[in-house]
């Protein structure tokens, strides 16, 4: 009773004239900036600090809250339109997305993401006003080992769910982790495969990994067989979701915060990993199978309502213990610090306005963002009616120009390139582009915290199960392994039942 109270009184803060204003111009930035490729939502953040240095803290972090989610849905628009994430946690969007603009239906996946934000937003700042300080109490328990069992968990779920084959996702899993090593190792400070480079000392951003393997490369492939096929531009199709449309989309709408909210809370990996495992999930669930890869409107449902639920995840964690799980949240604590508070579980009782004024502020963000986004779906899909060299050379330029900003450097668009032909060769060969950026992502991070958990239990492969978490987590691994196997078995013995049945009626007949 007391937390809505609280929220009531942060209500009365979020809905003054100045307060309102800032979360409007934080949405609409965040969402121009997270259409160009590169520009994510903690780039954002981070260029607009010091322009807050005049602003009091309250509207400070509510203009940055509406940054977050509306750059968040902007990344999510290029990649459904154009096959380009504005950020990583919107790569998943561009599986279905992508064909399903391709095939019309841009404005419906544009739709489905923005509802899916919408829907995902309010369940997870629902979940933050509720379960705040339960979250915070078991992210404090979770250790290396459970960590590790989740990026292991990641890394088969997506390699099982892609491409043609098993094999082909595992060799594109290794690309994406033979990227990841590149940079000084983090416990010796040993290089690997720098070639002697000090700029790729800090390793490649993922950014760059994913704007060149999914940006660069399409527009590659595209240029090698404009000469084949004539470019024309794709139909935008109706801009409204149907009946049908909604019948597939509302339960992923509400199974992808349940996934995307505990992942945000806990530091493992921001919004990629909830993304990934609610686009398998779905895929699992849907009675339309043989749509996915093709244009299933549920693989955009379901991972945007995660992405944006694990958006409201990771506050919780930063506010109650001050532990930035992203990189968004590491900026918006370092804000924190600029203004001369300490988030942690004493912010709450010292800092009452501003904490629920920011909780308030993201109920009204996502109205502020589905009452812009949803009108102009059509518009953005409209993106599309341009002739594909136009188009494609748009995209070359702006994510040149992502890369660059990235890190200043020239050499930037250099990796650039080089990543962008490594993604049309992969296209050429089959290979699903996905799990080598979840390599980038994940891999890294997966190495410190398998070093970590082996230090601890003194070098024996036991400290790596040595939870109950971890255990639960590695049996849904073998059981994700297996399953194709115990599928085999039991058709098999239909078929053998079946074979029985059929020659005792030919004997008896």
């Amino acid at each position: 009773m007391d937390s809505l109270n609280s929220l009531i009184d942060g209500f009365g803060t979020a809905l003054t004239p100045m307060n309102l204003l800032w979360a409007a111009i934080g949405v609409l930035l965040g969402t121009a900036i997270g259409v160009l490729p590169g520009i994510g939502p903690a780039m954002a953040v981070a260029l607009l600090l010091p322009v807050t240095y005049g602003l009091d803290p309250t509207g400070a972090f509510i203009m940055f809250a509406g940054i977050y989610y509306g750059a968040m849905f902007g990344g999510s628009t290029t990649s459904i339109l154009l096959n380009t994430p504005g950020e990583s946690a919107a790569v998943v969007a561009a599986i279905e997305g992508n064909p399903m603009a391709k095939s019309g239906r841009g404005a419906q996946a544009l739709a489905a993401a923005a509802i899916g934000h919408f829907a995902g937003g309010m369940i997870g700042t629902i979940l933050l006003v509720v379960l705040a300080p339960t979250v915070a109490s078991l992210a404090i328990g979770i250790g290396a080992p459970d960590y590790f069992a989740i990026m292991v968990l990641a890394f088969i779920a997506v390699t099982s769910v892609l491409g043609a084959s098993r094999i082909r996702g595992i060799a594109s899993l290794l690309i994406g982790l033979t990227i990841g090593l590149v940079g000084l190792d983090q416990m010796t400070g040993q290089q690997r495969l720098t070639f002697g480079s000090l700029h790729l000392a800090d390793g490649v951003d993922v950014v760059i990994v994913a704007v060149g393997l999914f940006a660069i490369g399409e527009a590659l492939w595209v240029a090698a067989h404009l000469r084949r096929s004539a470019g024309k531009p794709i139909p935008v199709g109706r801009p409204w979701l149907g009946r049908t449309d909604l019948k597939r989309t509302w339960k992923p709408w509400l199974r992808g915060p349940v996934i995307g909210f505990p992942f945000g809370a806990i530091p493992a990996g921001g919004a990629e990993i909830p993304t990934f495992l609610s686009y398998v999930t779905e895929k699992r669930l849907s009675k339309h199978r043989d749509q996915f890869g093709k244009g299933a409107i549920e693989g955009v449902a379901g991972p945007e309502a995660a992405a944006s639920a694990s958006a409201a995840g990771t506050l919780v964690s930063m506010l109650t213990l001050g532990l930035p799980t992203t990189a968004v949240a590491a900026v918006m604590l370092a804000a924190f610090q600029q203004y001369g508070i300490q988030p942690g579980p004493l912010l709450f009782e010292r800092e009452p306005e501003l904490v629920w004024g920011l909780i308030a502020s993201l109920f009204v963000g996502m109205v502020l963002l589905l009452a812009l986004n949803l009108p102009l779906a059509p518009v953005w899909a409209k993106l599309l009616r341009i002739p594909r060299p136009y188009l494609y050379a748009g995209i070359l330029f702006f994510a040149a120009v992502g890369a660059y900003a990235v890190g200043g450097e020239s050499l930037d668009l250099v990796i650039l390139l080089v990543i962008g032909l490594i993604g049309f060769g992969m296209r050429r060969y089959g290979l699903p582009v996905l799990p080598a950026v979840i390599g980038v992502i994940l891999g890294p991070a997966a190495e410190q915290q398998l070093r970590r958990a082996l230090q601890i239990s003194d070098g024996s492969v036991t400290g790596l199960v040595n939870t109950p978490f971890s255990v639960t987590v590695y049996a849904i691994v073998v059981l994700i392994v297996a399953w194709p196997l115990i599928g085999r078995l039991i058709a098999r013995r239909r078929g053998g039942r079946n074979a029985a049945e059929e020659s005792r009626t030919v004997s008896g007949g």
